[in-house]
């Protein structure tokens, strides 16, 4: 049995340790927010925050993940700077890669409260958006920014 901390809860699941922690967030505890896209880390779709940091979590065993804080995109606030600045820049397209897109600019700005543009494009340069979403990406970073500085 493994036991997780996601969002705040427990869970217990019975898994081997070597399942990928995507699978476990998504099949076994029905948080569907974190997207599967390529399997193999270099999409970000998965992005969840482990131990305040982003990590790809098609790629972590579950048992690597035990006793560690998880936070999944259903785990970060509705009034998050960062979801609030989606929003009023309109990021989203088609929305697929938005909940990891959302993580890695939330981890970011944890980070680094005002990244500069270079920083912002390195720490989301792996973070794929199939509608090409960027400059708006960009924008919201930008605005969550001003408003986790203001805090």
């Amino acid at each position: 049995m493994i036991s997780l901390d996601i969002n705040g809860k427990r869970y217990e699941v019975d898994v081997p340790p070597d399942v990928p922690l995507l699978w476990v967030i998504r099949e076994h505890l029905k948080l569907t927010g974190t997207k599967f896209g390529c399997g193999v880390a270099l999409c970000g779709a998965c992005t969840v925050h482990v131990n305040g940091k982003a990590q790809r979590s098609c790629q972590l065993p579950v048992g690597e993940a035990q006793g560690k804080t998880i936070t999944t995109i259903e785990g970060l606030p509705e009034d998050h700077p960062v979801k609030r600045a989606w929003i009023l820049e309109q990021v989203p397209q088609c929305g697929y890669c938005q909940p990891g897109q959302i993580m890695q600019a939330a981890a970011l700005l944890v980070e680094d409260p005002t990244p500069s543009d270079e920083k912002i494009m390195k720490a989301m340069e792996g973070v794929l958006c199939r509608c090409g979403t960027y400059p708006r990406i960009m924008k919201a970073i930008r605005r969550a920014a001003k408003e986790v500085k203001k805090s």
